[in-house]
């Protein structure tokens, strides 16, 4: 059984259909292949810079919870005009020539305050004046200002960016680990899709060997009238049919092995020996384990809480939007002006400006009122959305653990058939031989033998999908029991 499977599943890719190919370089198994994807492939190249900009958009949400160190200056300004003046005894408007030449700098730290929403500001600045057509220079310093601004009533961002922003990195990173696991799973689908085309290959080969021994010995046989012309024509025909479907074959095999390299991202004049999963792992998998885990590492769970916090801030925005908007806004320090540098920087002046600043809507036709009854009801449907994707998330779950322990016996039968299937071909093709079955029953048990080898490659197909399905959607490894993980830090560093 063994030695058969073997020669079934396992050989030489390329050097069985084609001519002037290298030979096979290394051994590959689906444990092997799943790795070289993870490292080379395109989609796990993107799935990196995807994380990437996910990291960066969470680095900059946590610089603006850091003060900043800014630098602002107008150099250089040169104004040659003439501008009007107003008489302040008579009113009368007068137009006089202007010659001047500003500048001005300042240096200033801002801090934003995400529990009020406010923003407070210490900055220092220096201005000069010249003015040519009285040869004079005037300097206006402000060595020490303190500026706040505190929205009253206002939306504030920076709190829903508090809890939602750490959310969605954690959903980042949760979501990296699946979409390995989806290329994990996407190969799998590769790697079978070859196997699949490498064995029906080679067995259409065997078959086209098979067939020719049995038409020479069939031909031998209708010379002493032991088998009919109808027979040896059905024979002559099977071996035609097997010509045509070693060729159909062959093609089949080369599109599923270019597919597999370019998803791999290896050269295609790479060449390997796939090396098929043989041995089904004793695994039993339960509902609530499975579940548990799934709640606890996949990003199903904290997407469900972004969500919920995205309808509750909407519905907070709409109230805060909702009727009069006060702001506070003071400006505290020194100033002073002079002829010189020294003078602006002695005997300073106090300098103090607070004041409220307010807008109330007297009436706006219920706009405003209806903006929040529209966000409740969002929030409501969103809820409710929220509740159907939990319920199904664990209906999905369910129905994923019952088939995939129904799975692995349905290998065990399908490898038992298999074994039958090949003893029965065995037996069939010597009593053909010795001329006790007709053409008829002996295409039939070779057909057999074919639809089981086929179906033992769907069935472990089947078996491994399933298998890595839940390993995307718990983001555990069931076999060596342990939760999946990445080096987060050096994806970042790269």
């Amino acid at each position: 059984m063994k030695k058969r499977l073997l020669l079934l599943f396992v050989g030489w890719l390329v050097c069985s259909f084609g001519v002037g190919q290298n030979p096979v370089t290394g051994k590959l198994t689906l444990e092997e292949a799943i790795k070289i994807a993870h490292a080379r492939s395109p989609q796990a190249q993107m799935v990196q810079l995807s994380f990437m900009s996910q990291y960066w958009s969470f680095r900059s949400y946590k610089a603006q919870l850091l003060p900043s160190l800014n630098l602002s200056g107008n150099l250089g300004n040169y104004n040659r005009s003439l501008v009007d003046v107003r008489d302040p005894e008579t009113g009368r408007i007068s137009y006089v020539a202007n010659n001047t030449l500003s500048n001005d700098l300042s240096v200033y730290i801002n801090q934003k305050i995400a529990l009020t929403g406010g923003n407070v500001s210490l900055n220092t600045s220096l201005a000069r004046l010249d003015q040519f057509s009285y040869d004079t220079k005037t300097y206006n310093s402000n060595p020490v200002t303190i500026n706040y601004t505190q929205p009253l009533r206002s939306f504030n961002t920076l709190k829903w960016q508090k809890k939602t922003e750490p959310l969605q990195y954690e959903k980042a990173k949760k979501q990296y680990l699946e979409s390995l696991e989806g290329i994990t799973l996407q190969t799998t689908s590769y790697f079978f899709s070859v196997l699949s085309a490498q064995t029906s290959y080679r067995k259409s080969e065997e078959n086209l060997r098979d067939t020719r021994g049995m038409y020479k010995i069939a031909q031998q046989r209708h010379d002493i009238g032991t088998v009919t012309k109808s027979e040896l024509l059905q024979l002559e025909l099977s071996m035609m049919n097997a010509e045509l479907t070693v060729s159909n074959s062959k093609v089949d095999l080369e599109v599923a092995l270019f597919n597999f390299k370019s998803y791999l991202g290896v050269a295609e004049s790479t060449f390997f020996e796939l090396q098929p999963p043989m041995n089904v792992p004793e695994v039993f998998m339960e509902y609530d384990f499975v579940l548990n885990k799934a709640l606890q590492n996949s990003s199903h769970n904290v997407s469900l809480k972004i969500k919920e916090l995205n309808s509750r801030k909407s519905v907070a925005q709409a109230k805060a939007d909702r009727g009069i908007q006060v702001e506070l806004r003071a400006n505290l320090g020194f100033s002073q002006t002079g002829d010189d540098l020294q003078g602006v920087y002695s005997r300073l002046k106090d300098r103090e400006v607070v004041g409220l600043s307010l807008s109330m809507p007297i009436y706006d036709w219920g706009m405003s009122r209806g903006r929040v009854k529209m966000a409740e009801a969002e929030a409501r449907l969103a809820r409710t959305e929220l509740e159907q994707e939990e319920t199904k998330f664990q209906q999905d779950i369910r129905i994923k653990v019952m088939q995939f322990n129904n799975q692995a016996r349905q290998c065990n039968i399908s490898a038992k058939a298999l074994q039958v299937a090949e003893e029965r071909y065995d037996i069939t093709k010597k009593r053909f031989q010795n001329g006790g079955i007709t053409v008829t029953d002996l295409n039939t048990a070779q057909k057999e033998l074919d639809s089981a080898s086929e179906q033992y490659i769907n069935q472990l197909r089947t078996f491994w999908n399933a298998y890595f399905e839940l390993r995307k959607l718990s983001l555990y490894d069931f076999i060596s029991k342990r939760d999946i993980s990445a080096e987060f830090d050096k994806i970042v560093e790269k």
